[in-house]
């Protein structure tokens, strides 16, 4: 029985485990396209989403100018480049996701270096 393309049956377990659903989080990175940081933007979001592949729902590029660099998760402001000195290495970036999402989980090594 064919549900949908390629046979994929509603339902099924794949279908499940690619659903983002309401209860996990966004996280929102914009940069500017004057600037030409979408390059970083892009390879931040790669991190974010291997690291928290089972905990984000989304991780968006937001593309704006005036040399605009902030990621949010939700309603927190977790960086922005002026108030924070620039940008974040990938370590502080993603021990502030998990101080969100989860303060107790261990990042193994990126809380050991």
């Amino acid at each position: 029985m064919h549900d949908g393309p390629a046979g994929a049956r509603q339902g099924s377990d794949v279908t499940a485990a690619c659903a983002t659903g309401p209860d996990r989080p966004r996280v929102a990175i914009t940069y500017c396209t004057q600037c030409n940081w979408l390059l970083r933007a892009a390879w931040m979001a790669q991190e974010l989403l291997s690291t928290f592949r089972d905990d984000l729902g989304e991780v968006a590029l937001v593309p704006a100018s005036g040399g605009l660099f902030r990621i949010t998760l939700g309603d927190a402001l977790l960086w922005e480049r002026v108030r924070d000195g620039g940008f974040p290495d990938v370590k502080t970036l993603k021990q502030r996701v998990r101080d969100h999402l989860d303060p107790a989980r261990d990042l193994g090594h990126i809380d050991r270096s």
